[in-house]
């Protein structure tokens, strides 16, 4: 196959696949797409078949994390762990839609970094809603809360985006120095958005609140809980020893599955489904498809525009050009595309990346597709989210939150010697 048809077919096919992915005709899982262009990328030579092998074993341990998490995530909300969390918020909120924000901030940045963006996006955005509506209070800013800090409270750990996964093993951080490193960018970006939260929504949280929150409240559920917190015990532990942290992930689910299974409160079937095998299989999917772009052009292109060096502009161009193309090309292949290119500067030009790409979504629906799946959430729930409002937010937030996430990433990383 000629350079320029595996150039314009590659390219082709991810366009497809991501358009699919953010349209899903009707409703197919996003997979439907993605695995044949991974086939026809492979069968016409695009992509060698031991470039595409190498991709599948790069993801591999990445895609295993990522159902554990998942999993997890699902039997946490069995357990009644967001019902208590909707609870616990419309308590302490004691009717002030402004304390509710700061609640929902609270939550979901927590929420987002230990169980991953999808659990705030799926599990904890219905939960609002109904605190909302058990308070009386205007839901819009607590609902767009849920969207924007799935994507930049998913700065601090590894396990909190598939993203920071696959930086992890591209950046050769442990996953402690990984969270040390981010710990002070995430609470800086977090800041920002509630800053700007504050005086954006500034008519619908003076309203006030027309009910008062007292409900029979639900029993906090100790044992997942503190499976949870056994879990990130054993993040940090495998990280010290050496061993995979999937590992971890895989002995907090089994010790929630194996509970919820001989209780009669889930069934085998339901576990599986909670893996989200189809959009596994999806970024397996993907990730040959960009590789196959990589591979013919776009590396040569990128790698002439990601900036050198390891001072505050550097990062900074990288965290911007991040920003872009994730809006572009949507994160997650924005991620695969760009690490392999800034890896040999080093953790800190992989975690600039991370930056754009985590924070920079917020600024379209394309950019992630916990976006995405947070729309259609909210159409469910018979709101409407307009494309200007969604905009004008994202362009008081994104910038701002990233030029000082950016900051504090470069000092973090003079203060840790990285």
């Amino acid at each position: 196959m000629s350079t320029s048809f595996a150039e314009a077919l590659s390219v082709g096919l991810l366009v497809v696949v991501l358009v699919c992915a953010v349209v899903r005709p009707f409703g197919w899982p996003e997979a439907v797409v993605a695995v044949p262009a991974a086939g026809l990328v492979i069968g016409t030579g695009a992509i060698s078949l031991d470039h595409a092998a190498e991709e599948v074993a790069r993801l591999g341990p990445v895609i295993g994390f990522l159902a554990a998490v998942l999993v997890l995530a699902r039997l946490c909300d069995d357990e009644g762990l967001f019902q208590a969390c909707g609870a616990w918020m419309a308590r302490t909120s004691a009717g002030r839609p402004e304390r509710l924000l700061v609640q929902v901030f609270a939550a979901a940045s927590v929420i987002t970094a230990v169980l991953s963006l999808d659990a705030t996006v799926v599990l904890l955005t219905p939960v609002v809603f109904a605190t909302a509506a058990r308070l009386g209070a205007r839901p819009k800013p607590h609902v767009y809360a849920c969207t924007h800090l799935s994507n930049t409270a998913s700065l601090l750990l590894p396990v909190s985006n598939l993203t920071n996964l696959l930086a992890l093993a591209a950046s050769g951080l442990s996953f402690t120095r990984f969270a040390a490193l981010m710990a002070l960018p995430w609470v800086v970006a977090i800041g920002v958005e509630y800053a700007v939260f504050r005086r954006f929504f500034a008519a619908d949280l003076d309203a006030g609140a027309t009910a008062e929150g007292a409900a029979a409240e639900p029993e906090m559920p100790l044992f997942a809980l503190l499976t949870i917190v056994g879990t990130l015990a054993g993040f940090v532990l495998t990280s010290v020893i050496g061993i995979d942290p999937a590992w971890a992930a895989l002995a907090g689910a089994l010790v929630l599955g194996i509970r919820a299974l001989a209780r009669h409160r889930t069934t085998p079937r339901a576990v599986l489904r909670s893996a989200s095998v189809p959009f596994l299989a999806f970024v397996l999917a993907l990730g040959v498809v960009v590789r196959a772009v990589v591979d013919n052009g776009l590396s040569d292109a990128l790698g002439d525009l990601v900036p050198t060096g390891h001072g505050l502009a550097a990062l900074l161009g990288i965290a911007a050009l991040a920003t872009v193309l994730a809006n572009v090309i949507n994160n997650l292949p924005a991620t695969l595309v760009l690490l392999p290119l800034t890896a040999p500067a080093g953790p800190g030009a992989v975690l600039a990346v991370l930056l754009g790409v985590n924070i920079g979504p917020n600024l379209t629906y394309a950019g992630s597709l916990a976006t995405l799946l947070w729309r259609r959430i909210v159409h469910a729930h018979d709101s409407e989210v307009g494309l200007g409002e969604f905009t004008r937010l994202g362009l008081l937030t994104v910038p701002a939150s990233l030029l000082l996430a950016v900051v504090a990433l470069w000092g973090s990383l003079h203060a840790f010697g990285v």
